[in-house]
């Protein structure tokens, strides 16, 4: 948690881990309706959203959401010229905390969409992650949920290994393969 907004990570990958191709560009093999409508369900719901420069979440709300563009492009942060609820980020020049008291915020969680190095630098953050699995695409060469995910080493054994565990999958398009598996961190005990 930052303050009391909870960090969520929402993100649908195909069988072998990736979100996008090998240019960055997210293939129709893992667009999926009933994901992009729990997707957009979630986003209403939350403060804020972040994502790299080349993600976004898109929408017929996406740009009344206040944001954070995740960039090196920056010292620390600025604010988007085009439009007045985005703020470009710098992580080395400002903390998150920082970041998200410059946009406002009400009530609500954070949502992380990504991409790959996004992703991986909210895994110390996350309280919950929402994977969605589309099991009949595959992307070769594709770029991975997050920097550690291989053949060898899942998204969900990355998520394991930074102490989410999870829920029950649920199928939520069976005709296209597509299961919805939130994974939460475990208060201690």
């Amino acid at each position: 948690m930052i303050g009391s907004h909870r960090i969520e990570g929402y993100a649908i990958v195909s069988d072998d881990g990736m979100i996008a191709d090998s240019k960055g560009v997210m293939p129709d093999a893992i667009r999926n309706e009933a994901d992009q409508k729990f997707l957009q369900s979630e986003l209403d719901r939350a403060a804020a959203v972040v994502n790299g420069r080349n993600s976004g979440e898109g929408g017929p709300r996406a740009a009344q959401r206040k944001r954070l563009v995740v960039t090196r492009q920056i010292a620390s942060c600025s604010r988007d010229a085009a439009n007045p609820n985005t703020l470009f980020w710098n992580p080395k020049g400002t903390t998150l905390a920082e970041a998200l008291a410059k946009l406002s915020l009400g009530d609500g969680s954070i949502a992380i969409l990504g991409g790959t190095e996004v992703f991986g630098l909210f895994l110390p953050l996350y309280d919950a992650f929402h994977l969605t699995r589309a099991g009949h695409a595959r992307i070769p060469g594709g770029r991975p949920l997050f920097p550690r995910v291989s053949p060898d080493f899942t998204p969900e054994k990355v998520l394991f290994q930074c102490g989410l565990r999870p829920g029950p999958a649920r199928e939520i398009d069976r005709a296209a393969g597509i299961t919805l598996t939130t994974w939460a961190r475990r208060a201690e005990t």
